[in-house]
């Protein structure tokens, strides 16, 4: 029997409202509150949360004296398709050079990495 249940993954971040704005056009689904925290309900009943950081410093990635500590991957249909998607919201490209993989990492606006994935 599991101890507990995930509720959300939060992402810090200086401006949840933006962040939740790119991650609702990626991913679909609706933000709710404002200010310092913003959940971003997702189809299929999961939260994606967003907290207010000040001073936040995106990760770096790779960079193996400053972790990236986590990062998201992003299942889709098309790698092409949805790159162009990404890249129109704001994302930046951090390693999708090689393109025999079935997978690209970007950073979202804040900086932190996310994988686009072919299923």
């Amino acid at each position: 029997m599991a101890i507990a249940e995930l509720g959300a993954v939060v992402l810090d971040c200086p401006d949840p409202g933006a962040l939740a704005a790119f991650y609702a056009e990626v991913l679909g689904g609706t933000a709710e509150g404002e200010g310092d925290w913003i959940d971003l309900r997702l189809p299929g009943g999961r939260t994606l949360a967003f907290q207010a950081a000040p001073g936040h410093v995106p990760p770096k990635w790779p960079a193996a004296d400053a972790s990236q500590q986590f990062h998201l991957d992003l299942t889709v249909n098309d790698l092409d398709t949805a790159e162009k998607g990404v890249l129109a919201l704001g994302a930046t490209v951090l390693d999708a050079a090689d393109r025999s993989r079935n997978w690209r990492v970007y950073a979202d606006p804040a900086g932190h990495p996310f994988c686009l994935c072919a299923c």
